[in-house]
């Protein structure tokens, strides 16, 4: 019998939805130079994955504020960043519905110190850019989620 107890878990581990298995945690850490600590990472379809944005750096919100904004697959970056970059009065997340509908997720816009976490789902395989929507940013800071 006690051999049977180690054969019944690893099997009902495999069989298991992936809902019932751990979700991915990323921490991308953001500084004063403009960088994200992470320019690429990998994630599986349907999988939930929580992304924290951590902003390390010093400088003021009104100076330096960071962003993590994901674009639904196959969205460019250039475009979505100048439509962005006059959103001020919403923290650089177009409120216009054209645009808005491009995100996938945000986190909040941070000062130095600060953090926020995101839930996000994916639910098609491709690539997902994500990028910082503070002014003059998304030049430095950006990168791909590639999803299978």
């Amino acid at each position: 019998m006690k051999s049977l107890i180690p054969t019944f878990f690893a099997a009902a581990l495999t069989l298991a939805p992936t809902s019932l298995l751990a979700e991915q945690e990323i921490i991308v850490n953001c500084n004063d130079q403009m960088q994200f600590d992470k320019k690429t990472f990998e994630v599986k379809v349907g999988e939930e994955v929580k992304i924290t944005l951590k902003n390390i750096g010093k400088l003021p919100k009104v100076a330096m504020g960071h962003n993590l904004v994901i674009l639904n697959k196959d969205e460019e970056v250039p475009a979505f960043a100048m439509k962005a970059m006059t959103a001020k009065d919403t923290d650089f997340i177009p409120a216009d519905d054209a645009t808005k509908g491009k995100i996938l997720a945000n986190s909040k816009l941070l000062g130095p110190g600060e953090t926020d976490t995101i839930t996000v789902t994916f639910k098609e395989a491709g690539v997902y850019n994500y990028l910082c929507s503070f002014p003059g940013h998304f030049g430095l800071m950006q990168g791909k989620i590639t999803v299978k």
